[in-house]
């Protein structure tokens, strides 16, 4: 025998050889089915499967894998059993999508199927495979029945003495009280063993209070209930709970009197309260058991509000009215309403005054009377007229009722926010009833008006101080004095400046806005500040204007001086001629010029141009004195202008051109014209020039740096020529 057959023996060999005892069927089935060496048909049998007796119908027990060496159809698998009635649906084939020439065989639980493993705990499953064209074959299942889980009651409940479960007796109706939870869940059944109970099972085993509640008893109520658990597999379980029912702890519907006697007058209108019924206890409600169906009255659920149903008339009524717990309708109360509708007059009582029309001060206090009325009773009864205050609720808030009497209940500032909304004046009603009956009642309007009393002075400002340059322009403003004042209207004031505008106090006051204003020249070189003293005095605080309040106030006022500038005189050069005529001094013009400030006093003096005395300045005027002039001559004078004696001094210099002629010397036509030159408003041109004054040492210095700049260039230089 050469390689290759030695390898196909022990090919076979192996194959045919069984490895474990479990195989030694499917070893020598598979050596059977395939003479010609092809793949057999059932190559997964036979085989051992586990199933639980829990398994539902329908349930997947195995899947058997066919092989058929034609794939032009499916197999025929068919399933015998040597057990009659076995629980198993015959066998689906599916074909296999990863091979073509192999099936699936698929075996089920049917339905209604109950497996129980003390029964039958195997069943032996004969399957016959049939390939188009091939021997049939025939291979063995075994299906192993195991046991499910067991049913069993946990403790305490399954214990001798029983779960225990306390409540109180006024628990409510059907209440859940205990639950009974065996292992494993799902499927099971609860019963009673003892049915001389009020309490009810569920058939998920919840334990639940009695329909009506248990009896309110003072002593404490013992039940014991006997439960069996089973499942569908009828295993079973057993177990007893003991219900202690408690004394409840709540207070018991109860009224404080039996019956009550209610009058009620006639007239009385649909849903108004005739009366109200109380019982003490834990969620009361009300109910009229009699009679069954009242026609006059209903009551309120909640509260118990007794009300009419319609219009009243003379009549009687008796209503039995019950007050009941709501959780537990066992625990109540009854009381018997007596109800006599009773005939009245219903004439309204007449007032005096029929209408109230009052004006008060701020200042009233609490407790005032505002107005007493004098009502009557029609029928002439005594202290059955009653009195209540309606209006909005700023009117009832600050005024109250005693008896007949309004009365003011706080204080009624007229200052206040409160006050001022509602325009300083409140209405409100005073309705006035005979023994609280709204349809015999009158009506008397009120209306109060408040009236401002001046009760603050004004106050001044804190810091009223001021500073304003001493060449401010007349008009223009230095400051506002804000003074305040409390009473309504608020800040209402008028300024009045003590001593009013002088030279001595150059400022006027706004009597409206307590605006400064400057009036007059300031000069802080005579007047270093002002002080001035500032009236103010409140208006429109009161009806009687001789009680208005004022107060003085300091306001000062302090100049800023400014530096002197030189004059300004228009034109600097002035060309000028005159003819001289025998006699006294003759004017020849007037210099315009303007110091800073405009009110400073200035000094002219005539500079040069007059070596022989003709001319003379009086002032601003310049005058010329005739002589022994025998020719006509030109004078050109120089006219120094400065101001005040600040230093440094501070001048103007103008060029005055004068063409004398004498009166003797014939003149040109063309020179005899005069011109005259007009005097004008002067129109003042102020030119800052820009001016750079240097200290002292950067003069030094830049002195010393340019000798040694000049040094320098001078040794460069000799150098340079000495090389050469």
């Amino acid at each position: 025998m050469g390689m290759h057959g030695r390898l196909t023996f022990l090919l076979l060999l192996s194959l045919c050889a069984p490895a474990q005892p479990g195989e030694l069927s499917v070893a020598l089935a598979r050596c059977k089915a395939s003479p010609w060496g092809l793949p057999p048909a059932l190559p997964d049998l036979p085989r051992v499967v586990a199933l639980s007796e829990d398994a539902a119908p329908g349930t997947h027990v195995a899947e058997v894998t066919v092989s058929c060496s034609n794939a032009s159809s499916s197999p025929n698998v068919t399933l015998h059993s040597i057990e009659p009635g076995h629980p198993f649906n015959p066998i689906a084939i599916s074909t296999d999508p990863a091979a073509a020439a192999t099936f699936q065989a698929e075996v089920t639980l049917r339905a209604g199927a109950e497996l129980d493993a003390h029964q039958v705990n195997q069943y032996t499953l004969t399957l016959r495979a049939t390939c188009p064209g091939e021997d049939e074959v025939e291979e063995q299942l075994f299906v192993r029945v195991t046991a499910g889980q067991t049913l069993r009651c946990d403790a305490p409940f399954a214990s001798t003495g029983g779960d225990v479960v306390q409540v109180l007796a006024d628990v409510a109706p059907w209440t859940p009280l205990y639950v009974v939870l065996p292992q494993p869940l799902g499927g099971l059944t609860f019963r009673l063993r003892n049915h001389d109970t009020p309490l009810t099972l569920t058939r998920r085993g919840l334990l639940l209070a009695p329909a009506s509640g248990f009896n309110l008893s003072k002593d404490t109520q013992t039940f014991r209930l006997e439960i069996e658990v089973m499942d569908h597999h009828g295993h079973n379980c057993s177990g007893a709970v003991r219900v202690e029912v408690l004394p409840s702890r709540r207070p018991r519907v109860t009224f404080l009197e039996s019956q009550r006697a209610v009058t009620v007058p006639e007239g009385t209108g649909p849903l108004e309260v005739v009366t109200q019924v109380h019982a003490s206890g834990d969620n009361v409600r009300y109910a009229i058991l009699a009679p069954t169906a009242p026609t006059l009255f209903t009551i309120d659920e909640m509260t118990g509000k007794i009300r009419s149903t319609c219009q009243l008339e003379v009549a009687h009524a008796h209503l039995l009215i019950r007050a009941y717990n709501a959780l537990h309708p066992t625990d109540h109360a009854t009381i018997m309403l007596n109800i006599t509708v009773q005939g009245t007059d219903r004439r309204a009582p007449s007032c005096i005054p029929a209408l109230s029309v009052s004006q008060v001060p701020e200042t009233v206090s609490p407790g005032s009377t505002l107005v007493t009325l004098r009502c009557t009773d029609p029928t002439g009864t005594k202290g059955s007229l009653r009195y209540a205050l309606e209006g909005p609720p700023a009117s009832r808030s600050r005024f109250r009722m005693e008896g007949p009497q309004l009365q003011v209940n706080t204080t009624l500032d007229y200052d206040s926010e409160a006050v001022a909304a509602a325009g300083f004046q409140f209405t409100a009603t005073i309705v006035v009833t005979v023994g609280g009956q709204s349809s015999r009642s009158t009506r008397v309007p009120v209306l109060v008006t408040v009236t401002p009393v001046n009760e603050f002075t004004p106050a001044c400002p804190n810091g009223a101080t001021f500073t304003v340059p001493e060449t401010a322009a007349f008009g223009s403003v230095v400051g506002r004095v804000a003074g305040t004042d409390r009473d309504y209207p608020l800040d209402s004031l008028k300024y009045s400046l003590e001593g009013g505008p002088s030279p001595t106090q150059p400022f006027s006051i706004d009597t409206c806005t307590g605006e400064i204003r400057v009036v007059g020249p300031l000069d802080s070189q005579r007047h270093k500040s002002y002080r001035l003293t500032v009236r103010l005095t409140d208006t429109l605080n009161d009806l009687d204007p001789a009680k208005r309040r004022s107060r003085l106030c300091d306001v000062t006022v302090h100049l800023q001086a400014v530096p002197d500038q030189a004059p300004v005189c228009t034109p600097e050069v002035q060309e000028l001629r005159i003819m001289a005529r025998s006699g006294s001094r003759q004017p020849v013009t007037r210099l315009a010029c303007q110091g800073s400030p405009a009110t400073a006093a200035l000094a002219y003096t005539i500079a040069g141009g007059n070596e022989d005395g003709r001319f003379q300045l009086e002032g601003n005027t310049l005058f010329y004195f005739p002589g022994d002039l025998a020719e006509p001559r030109t004078f050109v004078l120089l006219v120094e202008v400065w101001g005040g004696p600040s230093a440094p001094r501070r001048s103007t210099v103008v060029a005055l051109v004068v063409h004398v002629t004498p009166r003797s010397t014939p003149v040109p036509p063309s020179t005899t014209t005069r011109r005259t030159t007009l005097w004008k408003e002067p129109l003042v041109v102020t030119r800052t020039e820009a001016a750079w004054n240097p200290p002292a040492w950067f003069v030094v210095v830049l002195t010393v740096s340019g000798a040694l700049l000049l040094a320098t260039l001078g040794c460069m230089a000799r150098s340079l020529l000495c090389s050469n």
